[in-house]
């Protein structure tokens, strides 16, 4: 069958590889369409630690059941959660298997869904109605809404979010869906636009604006209830600390690539509520999927391509050279 499979940093070429034996317990599916992240895009630039080549790329599914169950027949749409658990670990033990310390995600530690067959166990695929793009956006979302979920976001919370890229925005509409008063802070409109789309309630533009006087501003000097670092930016984790609130929460989605130092007394002065968050659980991909069925995001205006399985390398090249052109990209794998 053909997969897009990385051979080398900035090598991606489309190649023959055996179809999948299916095992007890699993379902074969024919993956229709496939959406392409950050993630994806660093490993094909060779700056993904936790890759090795070659490797097939591809975590975001929207895929048909063509050897199903009786509880999912042939025939079902459904999404897929790429990660593994071992079970053994603290993490699993304390159920949070999101964060499995021996975690392999699709694509990433092992090889992933760019290809035409995925034998998956039954209990990783989620069913919907939804649309294949619709499908697509499913797990990039929850990683947002993990982060939601992690800071205990309600309708009585402000919450600010920096950074509106695939994350963010799955961050902004986990929080709008709450109930929350959200503001999203970037520095690109485009992306500002799709925020608003999404939910958010006030807007920051952060290189026309000084975000820190606009926040104390929208919240009346207090800070936000929470805040969500979306970006991985050494001055936008300290920001978050720095503009919380009192009692405050935050939480961290992205990875700074350099160290960070803070001024730690406001993590005892604020008696803060300092989180990471890792991946998703099952309530979020179900979360998610009834943000969407409900129709509450701008699933058109946060795609920004779809391209055939064939002209894949060709678009991560692209998006390599020009990151900012693009928000999401998605592959249509069946002809």
């Amino acid at each position: 069958m053909r997969a897009m499979s990385l051979l080398g940093a900035g090598d991606a070429r489309i190649v023959e590889i055996p179809e999948p034996t299916r095992r007890d317990g699993e379902l074969l599916l024919k993956v229709e369409m496939v959406g392409l992240c950050g993630t994806d895009l660093n490993s094909f630039r060779g700056k993904n630690p936790l890759v090795t080549y070659p490797r097939i790329p591809g975590h975001e599914i929207a895929a048909t059941v063509v050897g199903g169950s009786a509880a999912i027949p042939v025939g079902t749409r459904v999404t897929v959660s790429p990660y593994t658990s071992c079970g053994i670990c603290p993490s699993c033990r304390r159920q949070r298997f999101n964060a499995c310390q021996g975690n392999q995600t699709f694509g990433v530690q092992r090889d992933g869904a760019l290809t035409e067959w995925l034998s998956v166990p039954e209990e990783k695929v989620y069913v919907s109605h939804l649309s294949l793009k619709e499908l697509c956006l499913v797990e990039p979302l929850t990683v947002g809404f993990h982060a939601v979920a992690r800071g205990r976001i309600t309708a009585n919370d402000t919450v600010a979010i920096f950074g509106c890229g695939g994350v963010g925005l799955g961050a902004i509409a986990g929080a709008s869906f709450r109930g929350a008063r959200t503001i999203a802070i970037d520095l690109d409109d485009t992306k500002l636009e799709t925020a608003q789309a999404a939910g958010a309630t006030d807007l920051i533009h952060s290189a026309r604006e000084d975000f820190r006087s606009r926040l104390r501003e929208l919240t009346g000097g207090r800070g936000p209830d929470i805040v969500i670092e979306a970006i991985g930016l050494p001055e936008t984790f300290r920001a978050a600390i720095e503009e919380v609130a009192f009692t405050g929460r935050v939480v961290y989605i992205g990875y700074a690539k350099e160290p960070v130092a803070y001024e730690t007394r406001l993590f005892v002065q604020k008696e803060l509520d300092i989180m990471g968050s890792r991946n998703a659980l099952p309530e979020d991909f179900r979360e998610v999927i009834a943000m969407l069925e409900r129709g509450h995001f701008p699933v058109d205006r946060a795609v920004s391509a779809i391209v055939s399985l064939e002209e894949t390398p060709a678009i991560l090249s692209t998006w390599s050279s020009s990151p900012a052109s693009f928000t999401k990209i998605m592959v249509q794998v069946s002809k």
